[in-house]
């Protein structure tokens, strides 16, 4: 079932589209992850689900009704900018916007001290926010975003300023969040945490939607027929067992191992390459290599570009 079900959105400003016909459609309980190259509209789409901007054309259902300031309030916002006070101290801080999000006092401070010692900030509680890191302003930032536990988040480049171990531990949070059913909106430009936590994407390009759907089927769509096959042997051996059945496009040594990445020449042929190469080498694994989603991003923004230069060229 859908959260969230955007029809025909568009927005502009000035001498500029910012949307132009966007659909989009976020499952619920999942983490859906909003792509796209800076300036392709990401931004303006987050406000107008948050209510912060108005969209000229379109509409967006929430739970199958039309979205209003009700909803909001269902809602938690971690913005890619920071927005804390920089002189008030991080227990303050969490109280105030917890009370901001419709808390009571004890609720607050409850569910403050809750976060504080989650994300490891316990200890600079009564600190200035300007005091801290940008690592550490990000989690009182995730905190407050968290603070009220909205049913439906969204998050714009949750990650920045994180050294690896507190990426760990807010990719973690995230996860727990969608297993206790959240639905979770994930906008980054890091393609190694699509990989990890998205169940959908949207793929936006100079405001539209290029690419949108389940990351599975997304793979399956952009894999190439090729396989990866790691052996212990001679590669030229290898290569010359294969030539008949196969086509190697790319190779990696590893020690006494080699991984070669092999295309069948025909359909269904990857029983064939392995019957020609098992007596010249050791096979070790075999596994089908499907695309990541930094090489299909790349492929779909291009195909994109390519297209509205053709059409430009023949207007």
């Amino acid at each position: 079932m859908d959260l969230i079900q955007g029809t025909g959105i568009a927005k502009g400003y000035s001498g500029h589209q910012a949307l132009d016909d966007v659909h989009i459609h976020i499952t619920s309980g999942s983490i859906h992850g909003l792509l796209g190259p800076n300036g392709a509209g990401k931004t303006t789409l987050i406000r107008i689900l948050m209510r912060i901007l108005f969209p000229d054309k379109g509409s967006i259902l929430y739970r199958g009704e039309s979205l209003s300031p009700h909803h909001v309030d269902k809602m938690g916002y971690l913005p890619e900018e920071r927005g804390l006070y920089k002189k008030m101290s991080v227990w303050d801080q969490l109280l105030y916007f917890g009370r901001l999000r419709g808390l009571s006092r004890a609720d607050a401070r409850t569910k403050a001290r809750r976060w504080l010692e989650k994300l490891d900030l316990a200890r600079w509680q009564h600190r200035k926010t300007q005091d801290l890191s940008k690592g550490m302003q990000q989690k009182v930032q995730f905190a407050i975003a968290v603070l009220h536990e909205p049913e439906f988040l969204i998050m714009d480049e949750p990650f920045s300023g994180f050294d690896p171990i507190n990426a760990a531990l807010i990719r973690d949070e995230i996860l727990a969040m969608k297993k206790e059913g959240r639905t979770i909106v994930l906008s980054t430009h890091n393609m190694t945490s699509v990989e990890e936590l998205c169940d959908e994407i949207t793929l936006l390009h100079r405001s539209r939607v290029v690419l949108a759907g389940r990351m599975t089927e997304i793979k399956n769509r952009y894999k190439t027929g090729e396989y990866l096959i790691r052996f212990r042997g001679h590669h030229i051996s290898f290569a010359s067992a294969l030539w008949t059945s196969g086509q190697i496009t790319g190779k990696l040594e590893d020690g006494a191992y080699t991984t070669l990445t092999v295309k069948p020449l025909e359909a269904g042929g990857l029983n064939k390459v392995l019957q020609n190469v098992l007596p010249v080498a050791e096979i070790v694994e075999v596994r089908e290599r499907l695309p990541s989603m930094n090489d299909i991003f790349l492929q779909a923004v291009g195909a994109h570009s390519s297209l509205n230069t053709q059409s430009s060229l023949s207007e």
